[in-house]
């Protein structure tokens, strides 16, 4: 685990600018746009000449099989790569370096085992951050959990603390790396459905990387296909919410035309 990595997923790089009673944060999103982005290894092109623009507050599903160019598409957005050439911008601004306003999610919840729950939440020890820790806890439906460790927790519990540690800091870009591909089906499904309330509460922007369809399908307002660095399907999501996890035709019908593409 590197360390720049660790740092800009727990939030160390700034301070929480979550909800307070005396200060209510500003929810909302910010676009994100790739303007003709090439990114290469040596002489191995992962992502080639990529145009996408991802409107505010969108929830993106980005599927592919592995070495298609979905992590590297984060890690530009997150600013902890570079573009070999093109441009990258969050809300017109080009991205260079890590971004304030963007919080990164990954499989493993990257908790630090010497800190309780609360600490690692409020880990960037920001003004009233107990405060604002707990607030964000009890938004993930584990507000009586603050004074544990995390060792004792339910893989499923650990991600929520992942979670509440994210929006601390009132993001409006939030980066999802397979957070869920290690959970039970049980509980990725309740994942899916707290993921699912917070964004249409707080409005930010979401970009998913899965390897997953039916959970693109299931929480997405586009898939957009990945295949050998380029987009080979751009697919709007219009189905109802909440959206049934099994046993939709229609969401069957969309599953099958993504996986042609993939």
């Amino acid at each position: 685990m590197s360390t720049p990595l660790v740092a800009f997923g727990d939030g160390l790089l700034t301070a929480p600018r979550a909800p307070t009673e005396a200060a209510p944060a500003r929810f909302g999103g910010a676009p994100v746009s790739l303007s003709g982005v090439v990114k290469a290894f040596g002489e191995r092109p992962v992502l080639r000449r990529l145009d996408l623009d991802i409107p505010a507050g969108q929830f993106l599903a980005v599927v592919g099989r592995s070495g298609g160019g979905k992590t590297t598409l984060m890690r530009l957005i997150a600013g902890l790569d570079a573009a070999t050439s093109g441009t990258v911008r969050i809300n017109g601004t080009a991205v260079s370096g890590l971004q304030r306003d963007v919080r990164l999610l990954f499989q493993d919840a990257r908790l630090v085992p010497w800190q309780r729950v609360l600490g690692n939440v409020g880990i960037a020890r920001g003004p009233d951050w107990r405060h604002v820790a707990s607030l964000a806890l009890k938004d993930v439906g584990l507000g009586d959990r603050g004074r544990e460790w995390p060792f004792v927790l339910s893989g499923g519990q650990k991600q929520r603390v992942a979670l509440a540690r994210a929006l601390v800091s009132n993001p409006s870009v939030l980066l999802l790396d397979e957070p869920f591909g290690a959970l039970d089906a049980l509980t990725r499904v309740e994942m899916h459905r707290l993921l699912e309330r917070i964004w249409r509460e707080r409005g930010f922007t979401v970009v998913l990387i899965t390897h997953d369809v039916a959970e693109a399908v299931a929480l997405a307002d586009r898939v957009v296909v990945l295949r050998a660095g380029e987009i080979a399907l751009d697919q709007t999501i219009d189905l109802p919410r909440p959206r049934r996890e099994a046993g939709d035709a229609a969401a069957s019908s969309l599953q099958a035309r993504i996986l042609a593409a993939v």
